[in-house]
Parts: C-alpha cells; sequence; structure tokens
C-alpha cells in the first residue's frame, strides 16, 4: 500500500473521529469507523514501512488528534452544531387549599385522556382515567396526586 493511500486512511479515520465528537455525539459507530481506519493506516504504515515510520506516524497521529479535539473544543466550534433554547415548560404545582377533590371546572381543551382545565380560576393539566372528554365540558376532580389531577364529567 503506497504512503499517499496510508495517509488518505489516517486522516480519513480523523475526520470521521472528528465527527463523532463534534457533529453526532453518541452514535458511537461513526467513531468507531474513524478508529479502526485510524489503526488500518498506522497498521500498514507498520508493516510496508518499518518500525521507526511507524512510531512516527502513530506519535504523529496521536498527536494530531488531540490537537484537533482540543481546538475543536476550544473554538466552540461544537456550538455551531447544538440546540441553544431551553425548556420552559413546568410541571403541575398545587398549593395545598386550592385544588381539591370535589372541585369542579371546565375543559379548555378535548381531554384525550389528557388536557387544561381552568378550575377555581387556574389552568391546570388535568387527566382522565381514559376516557375522552370534549372542550368546554363540565368536569369535576376525582382524585388528585401530588402533582397530577384525574378529573371525570360532571353529572348534574
Amino acid at each position: 500500500m503506497s504512503l499517499t493511500a496510508i495517509i488518505l486512511l489516517i486522516v480519513l479515520g480523523l475526520v470521521f473521529i472528528l465527527l463523532e465528537l463534534l457533529i453526532v455525539p453518541g452514535s458511537t459507530f461513526v467513531g468507531v469507523i474513524g478508529a479502526v481506519l485510524m489503526i488500518a493506516g498506522i497498521w500498514f504504515v507498520f508493516s510496508k514501512h518499518g518500525t521507526q515510520a511507524g512510531i512516527y506516524v502513530l506519535s504523529g497521529s496521536i498527536g494530531l488528534t488531540l490537537l484537533l479535539v482540543y481546538i475543536g473544543f476550544k473554538t466552540n466550534t461544537w456550538k455551531r452544531f447544538t440546540l441553544e433554547t431551553s425548556v420552559t415548560g413546568k410541571v403541575n404545582t398545587f398549593e395545598n387549599a386550592e385544588l381539591n377533590v370535589g372541585d369542579s371546572g371546565k375543559t379548555v381543551s378535548r381531554l384525550a385522556p389528557a388536557g387544561k382545565a381552568l378550575i377555581n380560576g387556574n389552568y391546570v393539566e388535568v387527566h382522565t382515567q381514559g376516557e375522552f372528554i370534549n372542550e368546554n365540558t363540565d368536569i369535576i376532580i376525582t382524585k388528585r396526586t401530588e402533582n397530577k389531577l384525574i378529573v371525570t364529567t360532571k353529572t348534574t
């Protein structure tokens, strides 16, 4: 194998490793392919060009890999590919006397089997026992846990 092909293997392996670290982290497939390509290139140098050339290429490959990973993280290259927004949603939190079993209200959205309702002046997420309840239907709280309200239709 020519020296050009060996260097191409090592560079391609390095590119795949950088892709794994900076663009598609967590897949490990791209990183494994990169590592295999680099190891194959270094092995070919040892087998075709001798031990001394192999040690030089191995040292250079390790040094170049560490340098490029450092530059990639230090210059915030990876920030161009990441999502910078945060989740602003929150779970229902109820005060002790705010909402209780037996309180009634009206659905704001369709409960299929969860949705929004207006109970005692509070817009809250509510759940049913599996049934679907249409919008603007009178409901009553049948069960309350720490952060979940179970409702059913109010019978008059």
